[in-house]
């Protein structure tokens, strides 16, 4: 099998205390237990690395001695039995990012060892594509160490007449656009299913990732991450994260219509105990309030970026 050391690793999910909040049964918004990440998922740049714990985030030696360092924000469940989860995910534009940056979002499906990883969403990432434009993309891992990224090996498979396939650009008119992506494991025929769609009522299968590939998530899933990350050498400065403004902003990104997945594969309501925010760096990238909308429940992310370790 093909082994790719990818930014889209994510090893030993491992979190600490930061502050709690209480919530609210009445309210509409709820402040979960914010966490601290201490290990997220980091890019070798197509370089091998090694990994060291730093408090509150993740670094990286690369094969050419360069430190790579991740940041995240977003929301993780509770360890449970998921059948997978839904988020429609604001999509933006970043035509003059460099190499040796990425800035990317997605839904992260793994079980409760963190051994098996699927994950899609999208991401700028000129290292990996030799553009800065935005692109659709899939990643998985079986083991911590074999996987990859789109369809840079056998893995996932792609459906005939899909309507994008992994590694496709995406083109965000104005700087900005949207889309929804459902991971879930399919009764049917047990295969972990990728839907994509511009809305909630629009999704069409873009393939599956095969039940063989994740056998410690054969029967389900036991975490789930929906959010955003940025990656960058360290020293360098980190580039925004989401559309670069704070979660406060009427103009900051959001995931929407976030939702578990049951058995029959239709989505539900999060439980407002079973969510905890994360965030990696503070001073540069936050974490909203989750919100029971009407348009479906949601959260702001993001920040402008501008750290260097």
């Amino acid at each position: 099998m093909t082994r790719e050391v990818s930014f889209f690793v994510l090893v030993l999910f491992v979190v600490s205390f930061n502050h709690v909040v209480a919530s609210s049964a009445t309210s509409s918004n709820y402040e979960h237990s914010r966490r601290l990440l201490d290990h997220i998922q980091v890019s070798s740049f197509n370089s091998s690395f090694k990994v060291t714990r730093t408090g509150s985030k993740l670094r990286a030696s690369s094969n050419q001695g360069v430190d790579l360092i991740g940041h995240y924000c977003g929301y993780r469940s509770s360890e449970a039995a998921y059948a997978g989860a839904i988020a429609t995910m604001d999509v933006y534009a970043f035509p003059n990012l460099r190499k040796g940056e990425l800035i990317a979002a997605q839904i992260w499906v793994a079980d409760n060892n963190k051994k098996n990883q699927v994950i899609a969403g999208w991401e700028v990432h000129p290292e990996r594509y030799g553009d800065s434009k935005t692109h659709f993309y899939t990643y998985w891992m079986s083991d911590r160490k074999d996987g990859c990224s789109n369809l840079r090996c056998a893995g996932f498979v792609p459906v005939n007449l899909a309507t994008i396939t992994p590694g496709d650009t995406l083109e965000p008119s104005s700087g900005q656009t949207s889309i929804t992506l459902k991971i879930f494991k399919s009764q049917e025929d047990g295969h972990w299913w990728l839907h994509f769609g511009h809305d909630i009522n629009s999704l069409n299968p873009v393939g599956y990732w095969p039940k063989t590939l994740l056998v410690n998530m054969q029967d389900h899933a036991g975490s789930i991450v929906w959010g955003g990350t940025t990656g960058s050498y360290n020293e360098q400065i980190s580039p925004p994260m989401g559309s670069g403004q704070w979660p406060g902003s009427n103009s900051a990104a959001s995931f929407q219509n976030v939702q578990y997945v049951d058995v029959s594969g239709q989505g539900y309501d999060p439980p407002g105990d079973s969510l905890h925010a994360i965030e990696t760096h503070r001073k540069c990238y936050q974490t909203g309030v989750f919100r029971l909308e009407v348009q479906g429940n949601m959260f702001y992310y993001g920040g402008p970026g501008g750290c260097t370790t």
